[in-house]
């Protein structure tokens, strides 16, 4: 009879599952290297012009939920990949749909730089 483990035990594997998840991002796929850049130049801004607390948690969630639509957009390509290697155009579509996920708030998240930072800049 195999043995349960323990609900501590479980987490903390999830929780080393997520953090390899992360990494292999991070270390692998181009457009989260570039989120993680602008993260990064947003943050060395934040600092620089010293946003209020209120500016610092928008960005940090922007920031946050930019890189995390990159993750599941890159699970989406890798399972839609895996599912069907060959061109098809209902991947194509999955995959484009996907995409514009990210871009949506792409947008969003600039929308949100700018209004944080215009006005200390100007």
């Amino acid at each position: 009879m195999h043995k349960k483990e323990s609900f501590l035990i479980n987490r903390l594997k999830s929780i080393t599952y997520a953090f390899k998840g992360a990494f292999i991002l991070v270390s692998t796929e181009a457009s989260i290297k570039v989120q993680f850049f602008i993260g990064i130049l947003m943050t060395v801004a934040g600092f620089c012009f010293n946003i209020s607390p209120t500016e610092w948690l928008l960005q940090i969630a922007a920031i946050g939920l930019i890189m995390a639509l990159e993750g599941v957009n890159t699970a989406i390509e890798e399972i839609a990949d895996f599912v069907h290697p060959n061109y098809h155009v209902k991947i194509g579509l999955i995959k484009d749909i996907s995409a514009g996920a990210v871009f949506i708030f792409a947008i969003t998240a600039i929308i949100m730089g700018c209004i944080i930072y215009i006005p200390k800049v100007f």
